[in-house]
């Protein structure tokens, strides 16, 4: 991959919810907001702030014209429709980042951008030995206060590498930092998505966070 393509996903890895919606037009073809709100489950606001900020890259474009087909827009029912709405499609450079774009290039990409922010692999690390577990005990554990480790938390979530703990009750086996053979889930958890693991699991490899 081209090092400016590496550049473009790089910023496209920040939000797990970029990729979302670049791999729902690669499906859809054209597609309008709302459209990709109901196929996303993203909220209308922050698809829109979404599309903006794709089409400020490069990797979409408006459609321009009256009608479309539906064999354009392949999720329109209809075979012609008038355009109610701004459509988007993936330009030429945005085809080509997801063509090309496997689980390794995702890994390399993820790499790259925590690879030289020392608290966040820190809080990698842990995720994988606590499996699940709140703010504040991330906190005590990477020796930072709690206004500076939440944020890194939440960013390291938005990227998609962290996940809630949706269950309301925490096994001892799912949060080895709690004596308790269970406890409610009072708090937030963050434990290590699937993706999360397999970026973790290189980067020992790679011996850029000790095994």
């Amino acid at each position: 991959m081209e090092e400016e393509l590496k550049n473009k996903l790089r910023e496209v890895l920040k939000d797990r919810r970029y990729l979302e919606v670049l791999q729902h037009l690669r499906k859809a073809n054209i597609d309008y907001g709302k459209s990709i709100m109901l196929n996303t489950k993203i909220p209308i606001d922050e698809v829109v702030d979404i599309l903006d900020k794709l089409e400020t890259l490069g990797l979409i474009e408006r459609v321009h014209g009256a009608t479309l087909k539906n064999t354009e827009a392949k999720f329109k029912l209809s075979s012609e429709v008038h355009k109610h709405h701004t459509y988007y499609r993936l330009t030429r450079e945005g085809d080509h980042l997801l063509r090309y774009l496997d689980e390794k290039e995702i890994i390399k990409g993820y790499i790259d951008l925590v690879k030289n922010d020392d608290l966040a692999k820190d809080i990698l690390k842990l995720a994988e030995e606590l499996n699940a577990d709140h703010a504040l005990t991330y906190s005590k554990l990477t020796h930072k206060k709690l206004e500076e480790v939440t944020p890194k938390l939440e960013e390291l979530e938005k990227m998609g590498l962290l996940e809630e703990a949706k269950s309301k009750i925490i096994k001892f086996g799912d949060r080895k930092s709690k004596p308790k053979k269970e406890t409610r889930t009072h708090h937030k958890y963050y434990g290590l998505s699937r993706i999360g693991e397999l970026v973790v699991r290189e980067m020992k490899r790679k011996g850029i966070i000790p095994k």
